[in-house]
């Protein structure tokens, strides 16, 4: 059986992708943050069959996609006035929550946790999709487990291929923000960052008072770390080269890179800088004045720079808060909090 594409456009789709996650079958779905591998979130053989097919550890729970917020006290229980809150600025959109889980949703799902992670994504027709399914969908991002996450279509297909080993594919165009979602956690006395994204920490914070901030959005945990939302540990969103982070000025950086270059390295850079590093294989994935851009480029171009010849990559990465600091996130879990200050080592 070959992998069926279904347009997001045409009104058929939700209703057919539908089918599939009701008999137990895997269908990739577009959201404004990355592409979903999605599964019914109830059935443990259709969730057994996600961590298979990505290659993803049992241990690294799952996120579950509801249509709407009045779906959420079908599957978590003791919800906090804050996570309404919560849900009325942000919901349909780019923000996770983690509450307390009901029984309903197996403990394949949730690792074994007594949470689970919940969002409502903006994209119309995933959220038609579990509208019509009439059960929530697991879906952590659709790319093998620890490589860049896919914004496209076409990037599912690269991973899985067009022979079944994931039933359809919903191709819904490039993602709008293109990093996965904000993840916070509610159970706990103060509200606590576990991933940024495109809820943004000062959105947060002013919603919601004092926001702490999770260990692991700061640098590299233990693997054997219980963790309460996915990409909290183990190497992530990473291309089979090294990736380095390079920090300091455009000026040092690049004297830095062009005094370490050797072939087989390349450069990931912002699109202002490309002339820096003439000579040295760069690519840029969007422009350090409009952060949105570097946001919605990342994952395209550390995909474009996963190939075999290409050994080590130079990155540069944007500073600051707002939707900054989850694409800064993402980078260095590529590298592995492997970060270079151009200006101390040059």
């Amino acid at each position: 059986m070959k992998t069926v594409i279904f347009p997001a456009d045409d009104p058929r789709t939700p209703k057919k992708a539908a089918e599939i996650i009701r008999n137990g079958g895997l269908v990739a779905i577009p959201t404004e943050t990355v592409y979903g591998l999605g599964a019914n979130a109830l059935d443990e053989e259709a969730v057994a069959k996600i961590f298979l097919a990505k290659g993803r550890p049992q241990d690294n729970p799952l996120i579950i996609h509801i249509s709407c917020a009045r779906e959420l006290e079908r599957y978590c229980h003791d919800i906090p006035d804050s996570a309404w809150h919560l849900a009325e600025h942000f919901w349909p959109g780019p923000l996770t929550m983690v509450l307390p889980v009901k029984d309903c949703i197996p403990k394949s799902t949730t690792s074994g946790l007594d949470t689970v992670a919940v969002r409502c994504p903006k994209t119309a027709v995933t959220r038609a999709l579990i509208a019509q399914a009439g059960v929530p969908i697991a879906a952590p991002s659709a790319n093998i487990s620890g490589k860049p996450s896919t914004t496209t279509a076409a990037h599912v297909l690269h991973d899985y291929g067009t022979e079944g080993k994931i039933d359809a594919i919903i191709d819904g165009g490039p993602c709008e923000v293109g990093v996965e979602s904000t993840i916070v956690d509610l159970t706990g006395a103060r509200p606590r960052l576990l991933r940024p994204g495109g809820v943004t920490p000062e959105e947060l914070s002013a919603l919601l008072g004092e926001l702490e901030i999770d260990k692991a959005v700061l640098g590299q945990i233990a693997n054997d770390t219980v963790v309460r939302a996915p990409g909290m540990k183990y190497k992530h969103y990473a291309p089979r080269a090294e990736v380095y982070i390079i920090t300091g000025t455009s000026e040092a950086a690049a004297t830095y890179v062009r005094r370490h270059f050797t072939q087989g390295d390349a450069v990931l850079c912002f699109e202002e800088e490309l002339p820096l590093y003439e000579g040295c294989n760069p690519t840029a994935y969007g422009k350090i004045g409009d952060v949105k851009s570097l946001s919605a480029g990342l994952f395209s171009a550390l995909r474009d720079l996963d190939r075999p010849e290409i050994k080590t990559i130079y990155a540069r990465c944007p500073e600051g808060g707002g939707v900054a600091y989850a694409v800064s996130n993402r980078l260095k879990k590529a590298a592995a909090f492997r970060c270079v200050n151009a200006e101390v080592e040059a």
